[in-house]
């Protein structure tokens, strides 16, 4: 078996040092940047952690540790990298008129990587954290907010004293469109479940249950992917070899996708007996045939407001309201009728 050289093991992070002396990510990072509000115990017993560690701070951070970096943290899921063009263009042009940096962060459902780049954005001292992300838990988001760093949410609507968010108003267009559909008697309709995107499906799922209900009826139609699958594709051909249904809404083009050729190889024709629509739109829905119907997102507005926010936050502006709505428009193409 191969010997790991030191780099290759695994590095000791901020939360190592933090739980090995039994005090608060904050208050390391304090002692890191020798801040004189920590008490001399305190400070003993997480520099007594660090050496048996073995833990290196970040010696650049150290350095910029009573300066401002301009420099903002942008951090996304890898799997976002086909959406994300569009919203980086948005923040590069803000970012340029006020001479920020953005640094990527890019990162996949993992905890333990979540932890990583969230000890890296605090010992790279950024001024603000930009998050197109879906995955950070509440008790992610408030470790950040424990640091002070203003921090613009984007995709998801949340907000805290340090967080603002800026996000897509899906229920609205998806209620509507779905009760369209019951209105013209369609009511055999699902929606495939995402577990990279839980908060817009979550939302999708809600304005579906409450046109049902508006109407009398209940909803029931969320087909959830099993964790055995690790393709959305391998479980969708399967599934629709035994069933077909009236209208199919998915979250990701890449999902609208699997289910036309699922639905093509299982001899299922769209739309003629089964109309699909994907919510977020992107390059691929007009590039593939037929064509997939979805909802076109101001994904360079999107990505100029949140930093525009973030100028304001570091600014020390008063933001009222810190939660901020786009609204999407539907684009009928060629999977619905």
């Amino acid at each position: 078996m191969r010997t790991l050289v030191n780099d290759e093991k695994k590095r000791v992070t901020i939360y190592n040092v933090a739980k090995e002396a039994g005090v608060s990510l904050a208050t390391v990072s304090r002692v890191i940047n020798d801040s004189d509000v920590v008490r001399e115990d305190t400070k003993k017993k997480v520099q007594e952690a660090i050496i048996k560690l073995g833990y290196k701070p970040n010696a650049v951070a150290q350095g910029l540790a009573l300066k401002k970096t301009t420099s903002i943290s942008l951090v996304i899921p890898d799997s976002s990298f086909t959406y994300i063009g569009k919203v980086i263009n948005g923040l590069l042009d803000v970012a340029k008129i006020y001479k920020y940096n953005i640094t990527l962060h890019t990162s996949t459902s993992g905890v333990n990587e979540m932890h990583e780049i969230i000890d890296n954005v605090i010992k790279n001292r950024a001024d603000g954290l930009i998050l197109y992300n879906d995955a950070f838990s509440p008790q992610e988001l408030q470790t950040l907010s424990d640091y002070h760093i203003p921090m613009v949410y984007l995709g998801t609507r949340f907000s805290n004293d340090m967080i603002c968010s800026v996000f897509i108003n899906y229920y609205e267009p998806v209620h509507d469109m779905v009760a369209d559909y019951l209105n013209r008697g369609i009511e055999d309709i699902v929606i495939i479940d995402d577990r990279k995107n839980p908060s817009s499906v979550e939302q999708m799922v809600k304005a579906t249950e409450d046109a049902f209900k508006e109407q009398g009826k209940t909803f029931d139609g969320l087909i959830r992917i099993p964790d055995s699958y690790h393709s959305s594709y391998d479980f969708l051909t399967r599934y629709f070899s035994s069933h077909k249904h009236q209208l199919i809404i998915t979250y990701r083009d890449s999902q609208a996708i699997a289910v036309l050729n699922t639905c093509s190889e299982n001899g299922i024709k769209i739309p003629e007996e089964t109309e699909l629509v994907c919510v977020k739109d992107s390059r691929y829905t007009e590039m593939v045939r037929p064509q997939i119907s979805s909802f076109v997102t101001p994904s360079y507005d999107a990505g100029a407001l949140a930093m525009r926010i973030m100028t304001k936050m570091l600014n020390g502006d008063k933001i009222t309201d810190k939660e901020f709505e786009l609204n999407t428009l539907y684009k009928p193409r060629s999977t619905t009728k």
